[in-house]
């Protein structure tokens, strides 16, 4: 063998043991933030950040984790969920519209399979939806109104970028609410008492559309209809069909749509903020309300694809991991590259160039199922061109930053919660920290 030959073998082996040592660990992992490039001391300071909103009855307190290169650096809990009793790093937030997310990702995996087209008209899966109206005029006086066709059948693709006309009618209650109310269209989204999941959309196809499909961006029960699609497609309930291709693979064990009854303590309680009183615990100014979900008596096959499933940080955290690893985590693919590229991507073009999309800010956009900041973005703020992100309703947070392998989970349950710059000043502190 020649220097020259083994030289290279060993160039080679090197290659090997380099890529080797930065494959993604096996699951998430503790580590100190100085090993992934995080400056420790920097980091450490979001702590008093976090508490000096806790100690002005701003914010009852949470769980907040941050991510990078398959690492967590970051795992604390702050404040009492209630009277004498912390949050703990275990506990379980109602996740809401962070369901959206993993609602996304199934259908992603069903495109991948062959088995739908992001541009199919929604009417293959669910006939209801073949004859859709749109609404036209409104008379407030006796609540009647007309309708006028659809010009054009609502697409899967249209309900991943909400621009099907399908809206929250509890959004505009003065008008659209109205129509919604007759079809008892303000009380869903979280969970129904009677209706299953084929129940609500079959009833949802026969409301008026708050606009012609595609015309617009309006945030709305797209998720909850791409929800049944999934049932219809894999012949499984959504329940299973995450359990089998979503929790299971990531280790989720501790996300569901009804919490089993062992859990029921972990669920943390839902705070509100009252004039001249602050924050107060939910149920001491509501006799019912959505802060009661998911404490419901039983299972009846109502499962919210939009907004339905409570779950931990830690949980949460390793979808996130799959999401910034380009769909695996833990040796177990769950997406594939081309279609994390594909729902990374901005959709709403046009839209937002017309004024009639998901921000007027160049560069702040939606892909498919998440917000996105593309290049033009770049300088809005710390995060990357790239990062996508949601939250719920009930104030929880999450991004994804693939360039910088970053990711964070925040859980916190306060509706509402007026103090929304808490979030953006608190992810400036953690990308300061990077180095």
């Amino acid at each position: 063998m020649t220097r020259k030959t083994y030289g290279f073998l060993l160039f080679v082996l090197f290659l090997g043991l380099t890529a080797f040592s930065q494959a993604p660990a096996s699951g998430l992992v503790p580590a100190s933030p100085s090993s992934v490039g995080i400056s420790e001391g920097r980091l450490a300071s979001i702590d008093g950040f976090i508490q000096s909103y806790v100690d002005r009855g701003w914010l009852p307190g949470g769980v907040f984790m941050v991510m990078r290169k398959g690492k967590v650096v970051y795992n604390k809990s702050f404040g009492e969920r209630e009277p004498g009793k912390a949050y703990q790093e275990n506990d379980i937030f109602r996740l809401a519209s962070m369901t959206k997310g993993i609602t996304t990702v199934s259908i992603m995996q069903l495109w991948e399979q062959g088995k739908l087209g992001l541009d199919d008209p929604i009417h293959f899966y669910i006939p209801g939806f073949k004859e859709a109206n749109v609404l036209d005029k409104l008379e407030k006086s006796d609540s009647t109104y007309t309708t006028v066709p659809a010009i054009r059948p609502i697409t899967i693709r249209q309900l991943l970028t909400h621009t099907s006309g399908i809206v929250y009618g509890s959004f505009d209650p003065e008008n659209l609410g109205i129509v919604y109310g007759q079809f008892g269209m303000n009380d869903v989204g979280l969970s129904h008492p009677e209706w299953t999941t084929e129940e609500f959309i079959d009833k949802l196809a026969k409301t008026p559309l708050a606009f012609q499909p595609g015309s617009k961006y309006t945030y709305g029960l797209n998720m909850d209809v791409l929800g049944r699609i999934i049932e219809v497609v894999s012949g499984m309930s959504l329940k299973e069909y995450f359990e089998k291709n979503i929790f299971t693979p990531l280790g989720m064990d501790d996300t569901h749509f009804y919490l089993p009854p062992a859990k029921h303590e972990r669920l943390v309680p839902v705070y509100t903020e009252v004039p001249e009183k602050g924050i107060v615990l939910a149920s001491a100014v509501e006799a019912d309300g959505p802060s009661k979900y998911p404490m419901l008596p039983e299972d009846h096959n109502h499962y919210a694809g939009g907004g339905g499933l409570s779950g931990t940080a830690m949980d949460y955290a390793k979808f996130t991991q799959a999401m910034v690893n380009g769909g695996i985590y833990n040796g177990n693919r769950i997406l594939g590259r081309k279609a994390m590229e594909v729902m990374t991507s901005d959709q709403l073009i046009l839209l937002n160039r017309e004024g009639k999309g998901f921000s007027w800010r160049p560069g702040h956009t939606y892909g498919l199922g998440f917000a996105l900041y593309t290049e033009e973005g770049k300088g809005i703020n710390a995060k990357s061109p790239g990062t996508f992100e949601w939250g719920g309703y009930f104030n929880t947070k999450y991004f994804i930053d693939p360039a910088e392998e970053l990711t964070f989970v925040g859980m916190t349950q306060i509706l509402p919660f007026t103090h929304q710059e808490f979030w953006d000043r608190l992810y400036t502190m953690i990308y300061a920290s990077l180095e």
